[in-house]
Parts: structure tokens; sequence; C-alpha cells
């Protein structure tokens, strides 16, 4: 996987003046990125025939708790940052989104905490909007529009 994301970004990147080391492009950057990115799988890939398992690691059973909730979380952080017009969801912003994403991602874990996942939610929401907002103003919604209104 990440041979081929790396080949893929590089050979993106040729769509963009690559320039040189002295005179940077903006295709410079990515093309440097998807080469290593490129170089550590094939790395990857290499080394993961050198086991020295003589029967090899037995394969676990598929983990689909935290898939499950790790994929619904990042889904129900873009449907609740953007809102989906064509099905009548508005875009709840950027705080309810990030509380909405630490709570359901904490269920991946057994035994998880609410409070532990409020308190992780609570200091991702603050510096996200001190980052994003006070600090790079960034203009998107932060809150309802319900709410600002």
């Amino acid at each position: 996987m990440f041979t081929a994301v790396g080949i893929v970004f590089a050979v993106g990147a040729t769509n963009f003046t690559v320039g040189s080391a002295a005179r940077m492009g903006p295709g410079y950057f990515p093309l440097l990125l998807g080469i290593l990115l490129a170089i550590l799988g094939v790395i990857v890939t290499l080394q993961s025939f050198k086991s020295k398992a003589t029967d090899g690691d037995p394969i676990g059973s598929f983990a689909w708790r935290p898939l499950g909730f790790i994929i619904g979380a990042n889904l129900a952080f873009g449907v609740l940052l953007v809102g989906v017009p064509a099905l009548g969801i508005p875009a709840f912003g950027m705080i309810i989104a990030i509380y909405a994403l630490v709570l359901i991602a904490g269920f991946a874990r057994p035994n998880s905490s609410i409070k532990e996942s409020l308190i992780l939610a609570t200091i991702l929401a603050a510096g996200s909007y001190f980052a994003f907002v006070y600090a790079l103003n960034l203009q998107f919604p932060v809150w309802p529009a319900f709410v600002t209104a």
C-alpha cells in the first residue's frame, strides 16, 4: 500500500512544476514525499519476507468492533461538519463534529470511558478552535447555524 500510494503521489506531482532543490516548484515536495513513501513500502515489503518464525505466526481474528466504530466516527465527523443537503442534514459545525468523532471512536476500545472521551473531546475541540479559527483564521462553521443565529 505504501508503495502504491507513493508512486501515485510521485506521478501526480509531475503534473506541477517540480523545479530544483535550489528553486523548488509546487510539485517538488509531493514528488519527494511520494518517492520516499514508495521506497519505504519496498523496504517494508522486503522485511516482511525475513520472518524468523519456523511456522509463521498465527493470524488473529478480524477486529470488527474497532473497524466499525473508527470508520463510523470518521463518517459522522464528515457529515456533521459539512452536512448533507441532499438528505436534509444541516452542518452542525466543528465543535459538535469533534465531540461526535471522539465519543464514537471511544467505543472502539473495550471498557471505554465516556468521561475520558468527553475530556479528550473538550481538549481537541479547544485546540482545534484555537489552531484553525483563531491562529489560522479559517472560515468554516464552528457551531450549528441555529446556535449562532
